[in-house]
């Protein structure tokens, strides 16, 4: 049987710009990793960027990235970079040629030194240098934007940076300071909103985190619930002014009632027979939950902006990437307005606080000598998007 998707169906993939390319003046610079890799060179995609896009060209019509905040404005309200821009041009020219628009992403984790240093997303009165980013952002790069994403995953920065300490600024156990993180991102958001809808009629949106969380336990279910409304409901509150919610989805959660998940606690699944990856249990029918609660709680038009699992077995990930679309054509069957899937990521890069060992691409990287090499489940892919459909 052959599932086909709608017509009009959106394929691509995604990356971010600060794992991908050598690292500048942000607060990422320099971590060590917590499999040994330093936060410095990741993928030298900014020396490959013919080489990239040739592969990003081979995987449907959007690529869903961002640019360096920090390499084009070295300070507050700066002009952008001359070069860096023309650099960044020359890359999209080359893919709007070859029929690929981007699902432009302007936060992704990182920005410059000198706006953490002022206080970075906790304090409001930093929101309008984010705005003159935007600002010149729509300026340069808005002809090659068919979609924006003002932030990516809002929840898992604000929970990562102000809760669980893995993230820069690395605070812990500060619940109200991600709080106020979120609202200023979605105030910074609602405006970034506005600006964009002057210049373009590109639809803006935001990328949610999402995933599938369970108690094992009486315990564990009282904070898989409190986490559940916090990271779906309360994150999501601040951006309500949107015109398609961007989704991602990775992780099938277990709470007992710490964290079970495969970094630190792989015994525990393997113990209960739960399938994995390398970073969390795998239930894609979670992905399904998701978008039908989403869908119908704010009846707006959705995209998966990004979905993977993170494996050095390409085997694993063409199965998973049949398992998570048969779910989403069965969505779709069910009313659900899905427009689009956008893979993570196109190739591997590095994986924020736990390295680039952790890999999510579609074409794997040797971090030795930066080589690109395509994989089988890269191949997969190309025929799904180009077929818009696979068999099942």
């Amino acid at each position: 049987m052959n599932l086909k998707f709608p017509e009009g169906f959106v394929w691509g993939t995604s990356t971010a710009a600060a794992q991908v390319e050598t690292a500048s003046n942000h607060p990422w610079r320099g971590l060590k990793a917590r499999d040994g890799y330093v936060f410095d060179r990741t993928t030298d995609h900014e020396k490959r960027r013919s080489e990239d896009a040739a592969f990003i060209l081979r995987f449907g019509n959007i690529y869903r990235c961002g640019v360096d905040w920090s390499h084009l404005q070295t300070e507050p309200y700066a002009k952008f970079d001359k070069k860096v821009v023309a650099e960044y041009h020359s890359f999209f020219e080359t893919l709007q040629k070859g029929g690929v628009r981007l699902m432009f992403v302007l936060h992704h984790f990182a920005h410059p030194n000198w706006f953490e240093e002022a206080g970075g997303w906790t304090k409001d009165e930093n929101i309008p240098m984010f705005l003159d980013f935007v600002r010149q952002c729509i300026k340069h790069f808005s002809e090659y934007a068919a979609y924006w994403n003002t932030f990516n995953e809002p929840n898992v920065y604000a929970m990562n940076a102000f809760i669980l300490g893995n993230f820069p600024p690395f605070k812990k156990g500060k619940y109200f300071t991600a709080n106020r993180v979120l609202d200023n991102m979605g105030a910074a958001h609602d405006i970034a909103m506005a600006m964009i809808r002057e210049k373009s009629d590109a639809p803006v949106g935001i990328s949610l985190n999402t995933a599938y969380f369970e108690g094992t336990n009486p315990a564990g279910r009282l904070v898989a619930a409190f986490v559940r409304w916090w990271f779906m409901n309360r994150a999501a509150r601040p951006f309500k002014k949107c015109q398609f919610w961007g989704l991602s989805y990775y992780a099938y959660m277990l709470f007992d009632p710490f964290p079970v998940d495969a970094i630190d606690r792989v015994e525990e699944l393997e113990k209960r027979n739960i399938a994995h990856d390398k970073m969390w249990g795998y239930r894609p029918e979670g992905l399904g939950w998701v978008l039908r609660r989403f869908y119908k709680k704010y009846q707006k038009p959705i995209i998966i902006t990004e979905n993977g699992i993170c494996t050095d077995d390409a085997r694993q990930r063409i199965s998973a990437i049949r398992d998570y679309l048969k779910v989403c054509h069965d969505a779709i069957q069910e009313g659900v307005d899905l427009r689009g899937y956008i893979h993570w990521s196109t190739w591997d890069n590095f994986e924020w606080h736990l390295g680039p060992t952790y890999r999510f691409g579609l074409v794997r990287v040797n971090f030795e000598t930066m080589e690109r090499e395509m994989t089988p489940a890269g191949l997969f892919y190309e025929e799904i998007s180009r077929n818009n459909g696979f068999n099942v």
